[in-house]
């Protein structure tokens, strides 16, 4: 017989056996196997790769038939945990985890998710492949409230909106933007769970837009593969998506401060000026912020120099130096632009660091600013290059911060080819490995130093690299200041805990309105990074305006850097459990369904209940008070009974702030700059309640500089304690210290709030106190060195 024919049969033979022993089944469902860490599930039309992470965390893939599974994830830095137990009858399996459980029914074939018994979500369709897209299905239930999709001015809950995945900016937004520097394929739900879609290329999230309780991610190309996140409540969630996705390291110290910015600073004598004038005024100031002009005289055709220009800035690294002996710290912007004009093309091309066209060359194209190549930061000889540039400057100039500008990218050919993929696919990405660069660079050549990274686009887990993102190019306007608690909210839910605004409003404006930038100035005091930022023809910084508003301005500040034990121990927190510094307020009554859509108030950390004027003339707002605990007044001390709406009236020089009943709220007297911040002499504000039996709160502390201060023990953690009978009021510090970290002395002033009459301190061990009747506070002044615990009594 012939010997090629006997091969031929053999191979028909081996197929067959093959395939009747996978088909089992008869309909979609052919059968799984078990794996080490994972089970597979086969489907007429592909496989099912279900892993789970953690009690909280189930990863499910498809790869549909003809395709190979790819495991590269942009987002993920989580390795799995846990094992979990699996289950078959005639009908179904089950993988579960102690947790999440993933549900398979066999016929007709579905996934189901549930998280300790509670149903979260399940695939309806599954895979849907299209002519130029593929989709992965899901059914809703018909009132949860959907979240997420990255910054969106579209109001808190998603649904009913197909929104693009595509990083774009919106020049000049105000009270809607569908489309915005920073898409993100995730969606959270009321129901307390989240999915991420981990897939880089651009698509759609259609969140129940044509109204039938659907839910569906779409992609151009890449993994079929998302996670579903659970959580026993919000601050679970984003503890458990922050775990999967990458922590936020703790920025310097000085991030917390006042910034000089504009769009922009032409000269060294105009910004040395602008400094000068800083320190002349008394208001506090920790970083100048140089835009385009540094490296060009005009806002076209320099783009892509990146070098001092030097009938400008005739000595830059002087006057850097001499900023940095004033304790100011110097950031500059980059683009990943080259423009064909500048005077680093040449080098560019030569280097082969661009990105490229069809056959090779380099790929140039014309945008706003002129004609134009990018860095291809996926090819090693662009990202060396790009962080050489940064090396230099960081190590030369002494530049303490970088503003990474139009990293959407801003524009983004599709037929552009990078060294890992087209535009179109590395688009989303762009911005998130930018910064990875950018933190990469520091780890390697200045492991001592804490990056600052500000840019306006990422993907998910973009937290992880230091970024601190904003929210583009907003109107200067009311509307623009409207949705700006909307955006921050958001994205803090998404992990990105520190997306802020440029105080004042950045785009337009025909003449300065005091009241708007006052206003936006004072919620800047809690949100979380404070830079007045604008186009020039109306000065952001406080500085150049009448008494008035300067004075309003320097308030807002000084109480800024008053507030830095409380803010910096709030960016602990979510440095540690990745809950946001702005929170929804269901976040504190996560049963109020009033709440799920309501972004007009916020929590500031766990303590603080914050409501911006985002109105002109307003003389007083309706504040809902989230139920189960009494709210203070910040400024006023006044009382406020939780779980109703309460008229309040509005003052000038604030915005209305409350605090939560048992709060702890450490505090200083304000400093020029976080150089001279210490907290050697704190102020310590108390807000008893007689409803409140026991509470805590605690200030974190370390040098401000060192990357992991925690983690390399060099940090002290002070701890505060209250504890309350009819009686009898005891107040308790102690502190945990790290193994690289001694005990000091500290003097505080316990400030104790809501005392209607006078107290009588108990063993008050030479202990001074005064009681202010009017203000209803007992204040004592303490010496405490943090090696031994102590305790405060007071009869009540």
């Amino acid at each position: 017989m012939n010997t090629k024919f006997l091969y031929f049969l053999l191979v028909i033979i081996i197929t067959t056996t093959s395939i009747s022993c996978k088909k089992k089944y008869e309909g979609p469902y052919q059968g799984f196997d078990d794996k080490e860490d994972h089970i597979e599930v086969y489907k007429d039309n592909g496989t099912y790769i279900i892993r789970p992470y953690s009690d909280r965390i189930m990863e499910t893939s498809f790869i549909p038939k003809g395709e190979t599974y790819d495991a590269a994830s942009h987002a993920v830095v989580l390795s799995p945990n846990v094992t979990a137990e699996i289950k078959e009858n005639k009908k179904t399996i089950t993988y579960a985890t102690p947790g999440i459980v993933a549900h398979i029914t066999k016929e007709p074939f579905g996934i189901k998710y549930t998280y300790k018994g509670k149903d979260l979500i399940s695939e309806n369709k599954g895979y849907i492949k299209t002519d130029s897209t593929e989709i992965l299905d899901f059914s809703l239930d018909k009132d949860e409230v959907i979240y997420g999709a990255g910054a969106r001015v579209v109001g808190m809950n998603r649904r009913g909106k197909k929104l693009q995945l595509y990083n774009r900016a919106h020049y000049g937004y105000s009270t809607h933007a569908e489309l915005m520097n920073y898409s993100m394929p995730l969606v959270l739900s009321s129901k307390v769970y989240a999915v991420h879609f981990d897939n880089a290329p651009i698509g759609f999230l259609d969140i129940d837009s044509k109204g039938d309780n659907t839910l569906q991610y779409e992609t151009i190309s890449g993994r079929k593969t998302y996670q579903v996140i659970a959580g026993d409540d919000w601050k679970d969630l984003m503890d458990q998506y922050t775990d999967l996705t990458g922590k936020q390291p703790l920025p310097p110290r000085w991030a917390f401060g006042n910034f000089a910015s504009r769009f922009g600073y032409h000269s060294e004598k105009e910004t040395r000026e602008t400094v000068a004038k800083f320190r002349q005024d008394s208001i506090p100031l920790d970083a100048v912020i140089l835009d385009i002009y540094w490296f060009g005289k005009e806002i076209q055709g320099h783009m892509g120099n990146l070098e001092f220009l030097a009938d400008s800035f005739p000595t830059p690294k002087q006057m850097i130096n001499d900023f940095r002996h004033k304790g100011i710290k110097t950031i500059l912007i980059t683009e990943p632009f080259i423009l064909s004009t500048s005077k680093k093309w040449d080098e560019a091309i030569e280097k082969g660091v661009l990105g490229k066209d069809s056959v090779g060359n380099p790929f140039r194209y014309d945008f706003y600013f002129g004609n134009t190549g990018i860095i291809d930061i996926y090819d090693p000889k662009g990202k060396d290059w790009f962080w050489n540039i940064y090396k230099e400057y960081t190590q030369d100039y002494g530049i303490a911060g970088w503003w990474g500008d139009l990293g959407e990218p801003e524009v983004h050919p599709s037929k552009l080819q990078h060294a890992t993929g087209s535009a179109d696919q590395v688009h989303n990405i762009y911005g998130h490995d930018w910064a990875r660069l950018i933190q990469e660079g520091y780890q390697k050549d200045f492991p001592d130093q804490r990056p600052f990274i500000l840019m306006r686009a990422g993907y998910s887990g973009s937290q992880r690299f230091g970024m601190i993102p904003w929210s583009g190019d907003v109107s200067r306007s009311w509307g623009g200041l409207q949705p700006q608690t909307e955006i921050a909210l958001s994205m803090g839910m998404q992990g990105l805990g520190y997306m802020h605004s440029d105080l004042g409003g950045f785009a337009g404006g025909e003449t300065f309105d005091p009241e708007l930038y006052t206003r936006w100035l004072q919620y800047g005091v809690f949100q979380p990074i404070f830079r007045p930022h604008a186009q020039e023809h109306i000065a952001p910084e406080p500085i150049f305006h009448d008494q008035k508003t300067k004075a309003l301005a320097k308030k807002s500040i000084e109480l800024r850097y008053s507030l830095l034990p409380y803010n910096y121990t709030i960016a602990f927190n979510n440095n540690q459990t990745g809950v946001p510094l702005m929170r929804p307020l269901f976040f504190e009554d996560q049963d109020n369904k009033e709440f799920y859509e309501m972004s007009y108030a916020y929590l500031w950390g766990d303590n603080f209940l914050v409501s911006p004027i985002v109105n002109p003339g307003v003389a007083s707002m309706d504040i809902p008070f989230p139920e189960g605990t009494n709210w203070y007044d910040f400024f006023t001390g006044e009382k406020y009974e939780g779980g109703r709406y309460t008229s309040v009236k509005v003052a000038e020089d604030h915005i209305p702030v409350f605090v939560k009943a048992g709060s702890f709220v450490p505090m200083v007297s304000p400093v020029l700059t976080t150089e001279n911040y210490s907290t050697k002499a704190l102020t310590l504000h108390y807000f008893h309640d007689s409803s409140v039996v026991e509470s805590s709160g605690k200030l974190y502390d370390d040098d401000g500089k060192t990357p992991y201060s925690y983690e390399k023990g060099k940090y002290e953690l002070l701890n505060f304690e209250s504890k309350t009978s009819p009686d009898e009021l005891s107040v308790s510090f102690s502190a945990e210290r790290g193994s690289s970290y001694p005990a000091s002395d500290r003097s505080i002033t316990l400030i104790i709030h809501n005392m209607d009459r006078a107290p009588e301190l108990v063993d008050n061990k030479n202990l001074s106190s005064t009681w202010d009747e009017e203000s209803k506070t007992l204040e004592i002044d303490i010496n405490w060195n943090s090696s031994e615990p102590k305790t405060i009594k007071v009869n009540l």
